[in-house]
């Protein structure tokens, strides 16, 4: 069993309070190393959009590319 299957067997047995609580504990720890790591607040502000629409780009392409069931 490799890494992606025991990762995809364990998320899949998570909530959703589960997974809404893990995105919320990832958020605050990446603002915590903004507060210690003060050069990465300093970005101008294009630069944190440029990264979301980077990071959304597979997401989003993967959530309209699917076809609902019929």
């Amino acid at each position: 069993m490799g890494f992606k299957t025991w990762a995809d067997s364990k998320v899949k047995q998570m909530s959703w309070v589960d997974l809404k609580l893990t995105q919320v504990s990832a958020a605050f720890f990446f603002l915590m190393l903004a507060k210690l790591w003060e050069p990465l607040l300093s970005l101008d502000w294009y630069w944190y959009a440029v990264i979301f629409v980077l990071a959304l780009l597979k997401p989003a392409s993967n959530l309209f590319r699917k076809q609902l069931p019929r």
